[in-house]
């Protein structure tokens, strides 16, 4: 997942909420009422049973996230992972666990008196290919090995939340689906959240997703991405002897140059957007016109209508570049080129003042931490893009190098970001006693 830190916004009585380059420099805090609604659910009996318990599982939580993070989850490899997550809500108590189409792991436990859904959920996948080594090594009280923290240690935090839910016989009033979601990494393009929103799909009224940082983050809004993979294609042959042939290469290159030039006219102005050419490649010899010439692209922004801008302005280069190439040769016949949309994820403006976002405020503030509301790219863009609620809050415990082979993950208090897990559930779904 990544981020963009929007620290100091001061929380105001509106509806929408513009981000900008700036923040406003004052601190943030949920409204008395959210304040209130948690204040008396950490005075509830079995509520303080269910916060208590999650302490004392520490050692399981740990076990759980060894076995977890040693078998490998590839992109669109997640099922011997999911396999293991499904015994493990079982094992916690849930009887109705499935598997559906695309590899979602969906946990069932009803509601008492409501019609309303709830998911909780995590992304079983990791960004790291078949064959890397999983095994988790310790070294200064740190636990490494790629993927521990993002995001295996999201889906031990699901599986707390259930136990201390289960633990303390808590009822909700509302349907609780805990979730092992597939596809939220790379070229996964949400394609989990996406399957379980899709129109045919049993309404979720809000998602609570669990994915990176500290305790007391909150990401209420979404960075929406546009990923393409693009192809230049021509007849190749000899750097001597078919010299005039259209140049992959070459036309490659006149679509990054052209690219580069105009895109700054969108990223310097209004909410901030990127690009990057990630991954360029092609050709056969240093003496040989390629046959064929490809890169891959990533834009983002908060802004549906920015990240449009810059797409345009992405597509344009390239066709112009193929004009270019395919008149400048001398001979031969015309280059074609391939544009392949390989991610989407909507850009979804956040709103600080919906109940979700304020009840998790709340729960972070109850323990004495300061809440951070940020904007990132995880798997709450979908539902945020389609008006419903949603959120991804903490894994815990502290990590670094994520996405990395040396990956590290800590267990720093790590049992907080499970019990303010449980607080914006159960507050979010009601107490049905």
């Amino acid at each position: 997942m990544d981020r963009v830190e929007l620290s100091g916004l001061r929380i105001c009585s509106i509806f929408l909420f513009a981000i900008t380059h700036s923040a406003i420099a004052d601190d943030i805090s949920a409204k008395l009422e959210y304040q209130t609604q948690i204040e008396k659910l950490r005075s509830n009996e079995k509520v303080q049973i269910a916060l208590n318990y999650v302490e004392t599982i520490v050692a399981r939580s740990q076990k759980d996230l060894i076995e977890l993070t040693e078998i490998p989850a590839p992109p669109f490899q997640e099922q011997q992972r999911a396999t293991r997550f499904a015994e493990l809500l079982k094992e916690a108590g849930l009887t109705e666990v499935t598997v559906d189409e695309v590899g979602n792991v969906i946990g069932r436990r009803p509601g008492a008196n409501s019609e309303r859904v709830i998911a909780y959920s995590a992304h079983l996948d990791t960004v790291f290919p078949a064959g890397t080594d999983v095994t988790v090594k310790y070294k200064d009280k740190k636990m490494y090995a790629p993927g521990i923290g993002d995001n295996t240690s999201g889906l031990v935090q699901v599986l707390g939340v259930l136990r201390g839910l289960q633990h303390a016989e808590i009822s909700t009033k509302a349907e609780v689906l805990f979730i092992g979601n597939v596809g939220e990494e790379g070229l996964g393009d949400l394609r989990g959240v996406k399957h379980l929103f899709r129109d045919d799909a049993k309404k979720i009224d809000t998602l609570i997703a669990v994915d990176g940082g500290p305790a007391e983050r909150i990401v209420f809004g979404g960075i929406g991405s546009h990923r393409y993979r693009v192809i230049f294609r021509g007849p190749g042959g000899h750097s001597w002897g078919a010299f005039g042939l259209a140049n992959p290469h070459h036309a490659l290159g006149r679509a990054i140059e052209k690219f580069v030039k105009v895109a700054p006219s969108v990223t310097s102005t209004g909410e901030k957007t990127s690009y990057n050419i990630g991954r360029i490649g092609g050709g056969t010899s240093i003496n040989s016109i390629p046959f064929e010439s490809w890169m891959e692209v990533d834009m983002r922004s908060g802004d549906q209508s920015k990240l449009d801008e810059i797409d345009n302005a992405f597509r344009a280069s390239v066709d112009q570049a193929l004009l270019e190439e395919n008149d400048a040769r001398l001979r031969g016949p015309e280059m074609t080129v391939r544009v392949e949309r390989v991610g989407t994820r909507p850009a979804a403006k956040g709103n600080p003042e919906l109940a979700v976002v304020q009840r998790a405020m709340a729960a972070v503030q109850s323990f004495s931490l300061s809440p951070e509301l940020r904007l990132s790219s995880t798997d709450a863009n979908l539902p945020l893009s389609l008006g419903i609620p949603a959120i991804t809050m903490s894994r815990g415990g502290r990590g670094g190098n994520a996405h990395s082979p040396d990956e590290w993950w800590q267990n720093i208090d790590a049992h907080v970001a499970i019990q303010i897990g449980i607080l914006t559930l159960i507050a979010e779904a009601g107490l049905a006693d």
